[in-house]
């Protein structure tokens, strides 16, 4: 993942070292960085999905770059995850991805890096769109979503999918 960084928040790689410590917990988390851990990062819903991106940055390593911690400047706590992943069989795009800290939500955050991520993710080689999907009912995410330039295409299976 390249070094990102915003007015207010950096991105830097979430290496697989750093997601084994997070499935364990937050102490172990901020043990082996230089950062405070938000309350409530990662989510128990984020660490069960944890052990598949590790799975799957085995088979893929280079996806790996594209999977980073957002830290929050002012505090230097890391508040939350943002990456990209490619689908299976679709070489021109990137699928976006994030989670927020709950006490860091609400303040434009997710909206900040989104922008940031797509800006850099449709500058990659081969990359024609940025996609994502997201629940009808999740407000906060259709909003990121919509600031961060994607259009929403259509609604399958009870989920919004949006493209740029």
């Amino acid at each position: 993942m390249p070094y990102i960084q915003t007015s207010r928040l950096t991105l830097v790689t979430f290496t697989t070292e750093l997601m084994q410590a997070a499935i364990i917990d937050q102490l172990e988390l901020a043990q082996i960085t230089p950062y405070k851990v938000a309350a409530g990062y990662p989510s128990e819903e984020y660490k069960k999905i944890i052990p598949y991106k590790i799975k799957r940055y085995s088979e893929y390593p280079w996806e790996n770059e594209w999977e980073g911690i957002i830290i929050h400047n002012a505090s230097q706590t890391i508040m939350g995850d943002m990456g990209f992943r490619r689908k299976d069989g679709d070489q021109d795009q990137l699928e976006l991805g994030y989670s927020i800290a709950p006490t860091y939500q609400g303040n434009g955050y997710a909206t900040e890096m989104a922008k940031a991520m797509v800006k850099w993710g449709l500058k990659q080689q081969e990359i024609k769109k940025i996609v994502a999907s997201c629940d009808p009912s999740n407000i906060a995410s259709v909003r990121v979503l919509e600031k961060a330039g994607l259009k929403q295409i259509k609604e399958h299976n009870n989920k919004i999918h949006w493209t740029t």
